[in-house]
């Protein structure tokens, strides 16, 4: 009975391609053309991590994409340009519509200007010939400014062997800029080397949080031709609000208040903070240095942000008990941190020590009851996570987050996971219980996944177990995105004691310089261990102070260099990315991003090095890729097809 029904889909959809390929010779076109595709080299992968709401520094590293269009450009002009030259034109590249601004107005005359644009013009058609030389026709005419495809195919594929067209194509530029059609042109060209130097881009977490505009970064990403994203523990965190958890909304907009950041979600989602600061200014004072915002600008708002941040922390701590105390399994008793405060003598017990507590807010805090929400209180929480699920924006960010995203991606022989694989001290597989089974390794974080998009997909059910893992990936001990064995957000506001604010890591985050140890991941997620690599992101890597982000002999590379401006005192750079080509991989580190004026003026590319992560000994080409097993499936089917229709 089985076989039947399968013979019956497959006929069916048989008779589907039979439609689009009504001829032999059709069919065999599309065959020929998907086994030369195979062939062609590999395209190049661009990793990104930790973006944390710095737009103007990734919108940065990927309109150079990380140095890579810069490099071509080398690879081009050095002979024929200045530094200065290159400089200029890169900057052009990357910026074509402010820097052509600039540029004008540096000419005295139109036909000086004129002249300028049928140069730049030639060049960038050479550069565009050059980074489209492992495509094909299909594929970089996708890539073209759609309204002048013809213009630019004709100048691509020129060929004035016997002097025939040499007044066609003079004819063709002069045209262009006669009829002032160069700017729109040029603006066209540069985002075509941008879209053509990098062919897929992977955002390996944590596009949220710390940073001023994590909005512009996903309209940038939505636009984006080809990419996916590795959800991070602060991505995940905004899911969890949108998805209905008030203790993740609690969070996001506890962390916004610390890094001075509410203006994201009220100016940017359209979220009333009215009945948060009314409830704030009744019970809290503005003066407590604990809770003042990192790195405040707006002064004149200190003391409404310092009573915010204390309203919603104390409400977040509120949160969390009942999660704890209804899911055994998540092993967090220790942190019902209100039931450890001793009022009396204003102190807590926490892990068996005893500690005296500074810098407290405790007066919505019934000492009796002391996990209790106040009437006010809860009717807050219900009005914001009505205005956040109310927001259009952040539901079209959100729907992206989720349709483009994953706990973790298996891509071309790489591992690609923001966070951890949670494992014990003997690189074992650490298990969690997830409602009556015990789950590890890769199946830990497919349950973990299974029960995000249940709680996204069920907006209106709250309390349940998919939303309270939501929050539980963002703290819990045995996380993947966490990575840690308790967050002490409650010690650093309360204790002065800083032995007390410490984040003891999962095992992972040294083991994994173990060559042996990023093998046996390899292999538990089914990739070739001795060809694969594990790329995290997460933990800013401290290269100040000597911290290799290239691991246990190159199978771990961590691309966390710190893109938060909050970070970068520590890390010592400004973020790391990662490209990989048909000829391997490059670590790229970044230097701190000033500003789009800098670039302009200067065609500074922020840039220190590159490194040989891996390079491979034969060149890689798409049938070695995901994108050519799908192709290589593709074409087994036609050839049924045709030998179904066509040969029997």
């Amino acid at each position: 009975m089985h076989k039947t029904v399968d013979k019956s889909i497959k006929d069916r959809f048989l008779d589907l391609l039979s439609e689009q390929y009504s001829t032999k010779e059709e069919l065999a076109t599309e065959i020929i053309n998907l086994e030369s595709i195979l062939e062609l080299p590999k395209g190049t992968e661009h990793f990104v991590s930790d973006l944390h709401g710095e737009f103007h520094a990734f919108q940065h590293v990927l309109r150079n994409g990380s140095g890579n269009v810069r490099s071509k450009i080398n690879d081009i002009f050095q002979d024929t340009l200045t530094r200065k030259e290159i400089n200029e034109f890169s900057a052009l590249v990357y910026y074509p519509e402010e820097k052509l601004k600039l540029i004008k107005n540096s000419f005295s005359s139109k036909s000086e200007l004129n002249e300028w644009y049928i140069t730049t013009i030639n060049r960038l058609i050479k550069l565009i010939t050059y980074a489209s030389s492992k495509y094909t026709r299909t594929k970089l005419r996708k890539s073209l400014p759609k309204n002048y495809v013809f213009i630019v195919e004709e100048l691509l594929y020129k060929s004035n062997k016997y002097n025939n067209k040499r007044s066609y194509y003079e004819t063709l530029i002069n045209q262009i800029v006669e009829l002032e059609q160069s700017d729109d042109l040029i603006i066209g060209l540069s985002f075509t080397v941008q879209h053509l130097v990098v062919n897929h881009l992977h955002v390996v977490g944590d596009i949220y949080d710390r940073g001023p505009e994590p909005d512009k970064i996903m309209e940038t990403l939505i636009d984006y031709p080809s990419v996916d994203i590795q959800w991070g523990n602060h991505d995940v965190l905004w899911i969890g609000a949108y998805a209905g958890s008030k203790v993740c909304l609690a969070n996001l907009l506890r962390i916004c208040a610390r890094y001075d950041n509410l203006d994201i979600i009220e100016d940017a989602y359209g979220i009333n903070l009215r009945p948060l600061l009314t409830l704030a200014e009744k019970y809290y004072d503005g003066k407590n240095p604990a809770f003042r915002p990192k790195n405040a600008e707006n002064l004149t708002e200190l003391e409404q942000i310092t009573k915010i941040h204390q309203a919603i922390a104390m409400i977040q701590f509120k949160l969390e008990a009942p999660i704890i105390k209804r899911r055994p399994t998540f092993e967090m008793e220790e942190r019902l941190v209100l039931e450890s405060i001793d009022f009396e003598k204003n102190e807590a017990t926490l892990y068996g020590k005893t500690y005296p507590l500074e810098n407290t807010c405790f007066q919505t805090i019934d000492p009796n009851n002391p996990n209790a929400l106040l009437d006010e209180e809860s009717e807050v929480m219900d009005k914001l996570l009505l205005s956040v699920q109310q927001s259009e924006k952040l539901k079209r960010h959100m729907t992206f987050l989720m349709q483009k995203g994953t706990l973790y991606l298996p891509y071309n022989g790489n591992l690609l996971i923001h966070g951890c694989i949670p494992v014990d001290e003997q690189g074992e597989m650490e298990a969690m219980v997830i409602d009556g089974v015990k789950c590890y390794g890769r199946d830990l974080l497919d349950h973990f996944e299974t029960y995000v998009r249940e709680a996204f997909d069920h907006k209106d059910v709250q309390d349940d177990l998919a939303t309270d893992l939501v929050w539980y990936l963002w703290t819990g001990k045995y996380s993947s995105l966490f990575g840690k064995r308790a967050m002490t957000t409650f010690e650093r506001y309360f204790i002065k004691d800083k032995t007390a604010h410490k984040e003891t890591k999962n095992p992972y985050y040294h083991l994994r310089e173990d060559v042996d140890m990023c093998r046996k991941m390899l292999k538990d997620f089914g990739l070739d261990p001795e060809q694969g690599h594990i790329i995290n992101g997460h933990t800013p890597v401290k290269e100040i102070d000597g911290e290799d982000p290239i691991k246990a002999e190159g199978k771990m590379i961590v691309i966390d260099g710190g893109f938060s401006k909050a970070y970068q005192s520590t890390t010592g750079i400004a973020g790391y990315t990662l490209l990989y080509n048909s000829f391997g991989m490059q670590l790229v580190a970044h230097q701190h991003f000033n500003s789009k004026k800098h670039v302009l003026l200067n065609g500074a590319d922020e840039l220190s090095i590159r490194r040989v992560v891996d390079k491979e000994l034969q060149r890689k080409k798409i049938r070695d890729t995901n994108t050519g097993q799908e192709i290589q499936e593709k074409i087994n089917i036609l050839k049924e097809l045709m030998h179904d229709r066509f040969v029997n």
